[in-house]
């Protein structure tokens, strides 16, 4: 059993190294500016929604409000996103999408979220973003008053396949894993 967790530990400590050469092969400095991030994960030219996530996004990952992402802050995101419990992915999705920091989000932090969404990955929908966001506060709004709080969103997420699919699209890193695995298998050649 003691064998088992040291092959874990030792596939942790490649992953973080190859997560750490990416990273420095990126952002020399070893501080990732907004500027940096956008280019980092390939999302330049997108449209002011679109941008606006991205740049709640840095700010989310940005976890000491420095203006930069360490490394640190970077693999414990990553980490987060890739390998995390689902609570505490909606509890990171929930402070993303809290855009004012008020505890709650209303429609139009939903619905500005949805636009981005949509915007960055492109897909055609058969309803529009207002018509999505209604429903989805339809379904989570429990208490009815216009703003999901942490319990609500939480809940409702578990509970509405729908809108947990389109949290997860919001943040899918699988082509940045991707890119990272061929730039260290290219090193390591």
């Amino acid at each position: 059993m003691g064998n088992e967790n040291s092959i874990l530990d030792d596939l942790q400590t490649l992953e973080i190294h190859h997560w750490y050469k990416k990273f420095m092969s990126e952002c020399p400095s070893g501080q990732l500016t907004e500027h940096e991030f956008k280019h980092f994960f390939g999302l330049r030219g997108l449209d002011p929604e679109a941008n606006k996530y991205i740049e709640q996004m840095f700010h989310t990952f940005d976890m000491n409000k420095d203006g930069y992402i360490d490394f640190m802050e970077y693999v414990a995101a990553l980490s987060l996103i890739l390998k995390g419990k689902m609570e505490q992915k909606l509890r990171w999705y929930f402070k993303l999408y809290d855009v004012d920091g008020n505890g709650c989000i209303d429609r139009g932090e939903l619905l500005n979220i949805i636009r981005a969404i949509r915007a960055i990955n492109g897909c055609n929908h058969e309803t529009s973003a207002e018509e999505f966001t209604n429903r989805v506060f339809d379904r989570i709004d429990i208490n009815g008053d216009g703003e999901l709080s942490l319990d609500e969103f939480v809940e409702g997420a578990r509970k509405d396949e729908e809108f947990m699919e389109v949290m997860m699209k919001s943040l899918d890193l699988d082509h940045i894993v991707s890119m990272i695995n061929s730039s260290s298998r290219r090193n390591s050649v």
